[in-house]
């Protein structure tokens, strides 16, 4: 196997995997894709083979004749949000050990352009897509307290690039699994500074500590400020996109990542808009990628919903909150 995918997921996020994995299906994914889960398996996914790797249960769910899904049962402390470089070596070193590049998507995301060009950016090194918080200069704060940090470690970071990348995306070649493994050693490096890799920057239980949280706390958004402090201790290559690659300012898009909440499968479209908000073009994508080949609700709910949606883009026309 060439490329294979990869997501974590739990509770109702399984519905954004789903509206995913069609959008993979949209822009000519073919492979297979394993998807790490806390919980419960989707009520959409029949599993036709049951196995372990490790001590871990994979489930496999035959989409279609193109794509498998795996879901790998999870028994990891961590929040999804920090297990994401784990999961990429797991996957490396186990089941996906023949495999030459992993991609890994958060849930929340469609993809918006052809597979094809996934698999030749991945060439050019590892690949990454700019956050909306970003940029951050060389010497803002946070940087600095980064420096200031991992050079108790002897940790040289190269910080003098402005662009913070979002930790929702990121493809992987098998020659850079060195990037995977330094990400892992700063997350645990961050661990305990910020009570424990089961915490991340979500309302809940596992929420930071207020002291962790701030907007100029230097690790408070965990598995994200990890990835970005991991890119500048390491020295091999790594090919950016703006912020358009995610859909979060006017451009070429690549994927449209849902960020924030609620999520596009969770929103009152009409209330939102009566309120100033239009739907934004991922809640759109969304909608249009609930249906085929794998099918997660009534035709005529989705109808329902794409009207809606349209309703909420024509008020959201004439009325916008400032």
């Amino acid at each position: 196997m060439q490329t294979v995918i990869c997501t974590l997921f739990e509770g109702h996020y399984h519905l954004g995997v789903a509206a995913f994995v069609n959008s993979l299906y949209k822009h000519g994914y073919k492979g297979d894709i394993y998807a790490g889960y806390l919980g419960e398996l989707p009520p959409w996914a029949t599993a036709t083979d049951l196995s372990l790797f490790d001590d871990l249960q994979l489930a496999t769910y035959k989409v279609n004749d193109d794509i498998k899904i795996h879901f790998v049962k999870l028994k990891t402390a961590y929040h999804l949000a920090n297990y994401k470089p784990d999961f990429l070596k797991w996957l490396f070193e186990g089941p996906a050990r023949d495999a030459e590049n992993i991609f890994y998507f958060d849930p929340d995301i469609i993809l918006d352009y052809s597979w094809d060009f996934y698999e030749e950016w991945v060439s050019f090194g590892v690949t990454v897509c700019e956050d909306v918080n970003s940029p951050l200069p060389p010497n803002h704060p946070r940087k600095m307290a980064w420096k200031k940090y991992f050079g108790k470690f002897d940790i040289n970071l190269n910080l003098e690039r402005e662009i913070y990348v979002n930790s929702g995306f990121i493809g992987v070649n098998k020659k850079d699994i060195g990037l995977v493994d330094t990400w892992i050693m700063i997350q645990e490096k961050i661990g305990p500074l910020i009570g424990g890799l089961s915490r991340a920057p979500f309302p809940g239980e596992a929420n930071l500590a207020k002291e962790h949280a701030g907007d100029y706390a230097p690790f408070s958004k965990t598995d994200q400020d990890a990835l970005n402090i991991a890119i500048g201790a390491w020295d091999g290559v790594v090919s950016f996109v703006g912020k358009e690659g995610m859909g979060l300012q006017g451009g070429a898009t690549l994927m449209l990542h849902a960020l924030g909440s609620p999520k596009p499968w969770r929103i009152k479209f009409l209330k939102q808009s009566l309120l100033g908000v239009s739907p934004r073009s991922v809640d759109k994508k969304f909608w249009k990628c609930v249906d085929h080949p794998i099918n997660l609700f009534k035709n005529n709910y989705v109808q329902r919903k794409n009207l809606v949606v349209s309703v909420g883009a024509f008020i959201g026309r004439f009325y916008t909150r400032n």
